[in-house]
């Protein structure tokens, strides 16, 4: 990791007063939630179901195969144990410092609220709550957790329970797109990690940004290297805990 950039990250924190974080699931890898389509994603490493993660969580496969579908959902997204890691509890250190504004995820994990952020703008929603598709009643994470990969049913009106996650041929709350749309335009630093950008339309977002500096942290190559003041291919979490380790210590003098 380029320590030199690491001090223009910290400087770019300094001079902004409205920074936005976009980011996606290889902020939660560090965590032992598996991302989508790096060679140890969901994608290169799911085999067992005989078809892609992306069919699995779309909403008509939901309809047609919820036993399927809640065995893979309970497998890789319900995960208990995962705790927040180093990128959202820097990310939270800053949003409480004024300068982070707010946090714009594609995740669905919940660990940007549980590491203390508060402003987190989750475009295709939570496990952390579900609903009947019916009547509308909810059922508590803890009791679909509890089934341990069995379909949910509704206590009132027997009807499948749905995650509050937004399934592929599912459009995206526009309430949550309005919000993050408005965040983002209106942020004169964003901050962009663990995403490689291809999915849409939540990776249509960052033209929202007219500010003049982008920070990118990703693994791999994106769409918008060539645009970003400054990018790292590093581990996320070590990049921004040393950048706010490094804004912290520069503010101390």
């Amino acid at each position: 990791m380029d320590k030199n950039n690491i001090v223009r990250f910290s400087r770019l924190i300094r001079e902004s007063d409205n920074i936005v974080f976009f980011g996606g699931a290889g902020v939660s890898t560090e965590s032992g939630m598996k991302d989508y389509r790096s060679k140890d994603g969901l994608y290169n490493t799911v085999k067992q179901y005989g078809v892609s993660p992306e069919t699995i969580l779309s909403r008509s496969f939901f309809y047609r195969h919820p036993d399927v579908f809640y065995d893979f959902y309970y497998r890789y997204f319900l995960d208990a144990s995962a705790e927040p890691n180093r990128a959202h509890l820097a990310l939270a250190e800053l949003e409480k410092s004024g300068k982070l504004k707010a946090v714009v995820t594609q995740n669905i994990d919940g660990l940007h609220q549980r590491a203390g952020s508060r402003n987190v703008i989750e475009l295709h929603g939570t496990v952390l709550s579900h609903h009947c598709p019916a009547c509308g009643a909810a059922m508590p994470y803890e009791q679909v957790r509890a089934l341990r990969g069995k379909i949910p049913k509704c206590d009132r009106c027997g009807h499948i329970v749905k995650p509050d996650v937004v399934l592929y041929e599912e459009p995206l709350n526009e309430r949550v797109t309005e919000a993050a749309a408005g965040a983002i335009s209106s942020a004169d630093l964003l901050i962009v990690g663990g995403t490689s950008l291809a999915v849409y339309p939540a990776a249509n977002f960052i033209h929202y940004f007219g500010g003049e500096n982008i920070v990118l942290i990703n693994r791999d190559e994106t769409p918008l290297d060539g645009r970003a003041t400054l990018v790292f291919r590093d581990n996320i979490g070590e990049v921004l805990s040393e950048t706010v380790k490094n804004h912290n210590a520069a503010d101390n003098f």
